[in-house]
């Protein structure tokens, strides 16, 4: 298939469908879900508009879309409201695990995931602190395991059906397990934490004092340090998100009417549009866990990018672009926020060096 014949991104079924849940369902509703929370009427939206299973297997349901096709769809529910968007990218992680997990968990839950049935959360980045064990994982002599600790953040509760959870044992064991989000014997969460960008993703705490899990909801078990490989590289590579937010505050300048912001527009859309080339390439054509440097380089590059899109709004828009039911106040927030989603300690570094230089 030559580049004249391959079929458009934009063209694709799902890409479409993102496109009319962001302009008739999200965006409209993103101020009031920054200040009051996702509603269950948009996440059932979400769950009708198939995006969820867009990179799940076929033979469970999904829609076993190109990577592409998952990020493009990311840009545009993240561009249209970053809270709904958040709530939703949780679940895409236990989709991909239960792929390459147990069977008898795989079998029970992937087809309603992929499916877009139900709705999943995850709560598994406190395993970063290891050897600190914020959440201690303990096998069952029967059978299963049972959790003790703190999860210190879950998104999207009241709206999840269920949840990827993971701990790690003494040994140096980590285990994963599907668990149902709801205050039962051993799980009970916090009340919602107040965020300066992102309070509508109904996030808590979760306090887990015995909690059981049996084994046939057991997806992973694997030494930490395996883990850990495995995990790292992920967040040197640039969220979706990030291009999303910046683009939609482009937009605001686009269409402010003035011609400065539209100039400024112009100028700024270029530089995203090369850093996310870049990005992507890096994703799509070099072996994961290479080219580490370049990733972070490329991701603190549209880091500078959305903050400099989203400031710009701001500054177009004067004082009304403070009001809580203007965008570029909320844009501007979220782009903050996903400065520090999923940071580790080399994405700190990288950053702070960037800043720096």
């Amino acid at each position: 298939m030559t580049a004249a014949t391959a079929p458009r991104l934009e063209d694709h079924p799902l890409v479409a469908a993102a496109r009319r849940l962001a302009d008739d369902v999200l965006a409209p509703a993103a101020e009031a879900h920054d200040r009051t929370g996702v509603t269950p009427e948009a996440i059932a939206a979400v769950k009708a508009s198939g995006v969820l299973g867009v990179n799940a297997p076929v033979a469970y349901g999904g829609s076993g879309a190109p990577a592409a096709v998952g990020r493009e769809v990311a840009e545009i529910l993240a561009g249209a409201c970053c809270s709904t968007f958040f709530v939703q990218a949780q679940h895409h992680s236990p989709v991909r695990d239960l792929v390459a997990g147990a069977e008898a968990a795989r079998e029970r839950w992937l087809r309603p995931l992929a499916e877009g049935t139900a709705l999943a959360g995850i709560a598994f980045s406190h395993l970063r602190a290891y050897p600190k064990l914020p959440v201690r994982a303990t096998p069952l002599a029967g059978g299963g395991v049972r959790f003790d600790g703190r999860v210190p953040w879950y998104t999207g509760w009241g709206l999840n059906d269920v949840f990827l959870l993971g701990g790690a044992t003494e040994e140096g064991e980590v285990v994963f397990a599907v668990a149902r989000p709801r205050e039962q014997p051993g799980l009970t969460p916090t009340g919602p934490l107040r965020l300066a960008a992102l309070t509508g993703t109904r996030t808590v705490g979760l306090v887990l004092d015995g909690l059981t899990v049996a084994e046939e909801d057991i997806v992973v078990r694997q030494p930490y340090e395996e883990w850990a490989r495995a995990d790292r590289p992920k967040n040197t590579n640039t969220n979706p998100a990030v291009f999303g937010v910046a683009r939609a505050a482009l937009d605001l300048l686009d269409a402010s009417g003035d011609a400065e912001a539209k100039e400024t527009a112009g100028v700024l859309r270029e530089g995203l549009d090369g850093a996310r080339r870049d990005a992507y390439a890096l994703v799509d054509e070099v072996p994961a866990g290479e080219r580490l440097e370049d990733r972070l380089a490329v991701k603190t590059r549209a880091y500078d990018l959305m903050r400099a899109a989203t400031t710009a709004a701001i500054v177009a828009g004067g004082g009304r672009a403070f009001a809580l039911s203007a965008p570029a106040q909320r844009l501007a927030r979220e782009g903050l926020f996903l400065v520090v989603q999923g940071q580790t300690a080399e994405v700190r570094a990288a950053h702070l060096a960037a800043l720096r230089g």
